[in-house]
């Protein structure tokens, strides 16, 4: 008997450093019941709390929330503003809003058991980030981060 994974929600952001690299899931996100729709107009609007992500790493953790000023900024938002679907592939434009800056970027999207999963890479340096350093600059974060997300969709 084997088993099946439920529907599931997630946005993870993906990350290097030149040591090792992270992983940082919004666990607010992940636990939601949410089921999304894509039909005409009726498209996602994520709004993300910095501090529902989590690195498991304490200090990574730490890092990532003090990089996105989360006192300033407490919120992350992925929004939908158009998406296609031809001949069984999606592609979706996405604007995100991180830190006051708007990104907008193109997206494909691949359904699965009812959920659609997508990723795209971004850079700190879109919205004006600079990348962390520690230790005087001798471990530091690349600007590339890997923005994934798999949204539990509507039959």
């Amino acid at each position: 008997m084997g088993f099946y994974a439920a529907q599931q929600n997630a946005v993870e952001i993906n990350g290097w450093t030149n040591i090792s690299t992270f992983k940082c899931v919004n666990n607010a996100f992940k636990n939601s019941s949410s089921i999304y729709s894509f039909a005409g107009n009726d498209l996602p609007n994520l709004v993300l709390k910095v501090a529902d992500f989590d690195c498991k790493n304490k200090m990574m953790t730490a890092d990532f929330r003090k990089t996105l000023i989360e006192d300033q900024y407490p919120t992350l938002t992925i929004r939908f503003i158009n998406f296609t679907k031809n001949s069984g592939r999606f592609n979706a434009l996405v604007e995100v809003k991180m830190m006051n800056r708007v990104k907008k970027y193109s997206i494909d999207f691949s359904e699965y058991k009812n959920s659609l999963t997508g990723n795209k890479r971004i850079k700190f340096s879109d919205f004006n980030i600079v990348p962390p350093k520690k230790m005087g600059g001798i471990i530091f974060v690349k600007d590339d981060l890997d923005l994934q997300f798999n949204l539990a969709i509507k039959d």
